[in-house]
């Protein structure tokens, strides 16, 4: 039972969320909550595990909350269902894209998904960044991880560095600074 409710319920989440994996986060968050497969602690180190690791953020998540949940079967089961609404989507989609790429209606359309993607991405940036903080023991490490997240956006957004070295850099200061 629990193999099928973690297939359909990854299901859902790859069917109802536009935008990839940054914007599933919320409904991600949101399910496996209400089902008690994680605490919200765990999501934001299953966020992060999945930053880290090649790969779509929402599949990795998904497969490591299958595997946490219900072993192989689970991280299996939990990937296929959120990555099957994509593919049949993709499919579908590029049939009918070159048919009607340059139709108004069709423009029209991702013309006001955009904006919905771009908030679903904001609202999961917060989503994490509070749970963080919420994890954190005491002042001094909620201003090195508000100076940690200023330089990183700062670099990426900016300067273009490279972010597996910031994930690297990061790491290390948090062996370093949060003992």
């Amino acid at each position: 039972m629990i193999l099928l409710k973690l297939f359909v319920t990854f299901f859902k989440i790859g069917l109802f969320t536009i935008g990839g994996g940054y914007a599933m986060l919320a409904l991600i968050r949101q399910e496996i909550v209400r089902h008690g497969w994680l605490t919200v602690q765990e999501f934001v180190d299953i966020v992060g595990i999945a930053e880290m690791t090649p790969g779509p953020i929402a599949v990795n998540a998904a497969t490591f909350v299958g595997y946490r949940t219900a072993g192989l079967g689970g991280a299996l089961l939990a990937t296929a269902g959120v990555a099957l609404p994509s593919l049949i989507s993709v499919i579908a989609v590029s049939y009918v894209w070159e048919k009607y790429k340059t139709s108004k209606t069709v423009q029209n359309m991702f013309a006001g998904i955009r904006p919905i993607v771009a908030g679903l991405v904001g609202a999961a940036a917060v989503m994490v960044g509070t749970a963080t903080f919420e994890a954190l023991a005491s002042v001094s490490h909620i201003l090195l991880t508000i100076v940690l997240a200023g330089v990183t956006f700062y670099g990426v957004a900016f300067r273009k560095w490279d972010p597996i070295k910031l994930i690297l850099a990061s790491a290390l200061a948090g062996l370093l600074l949060f003992r």
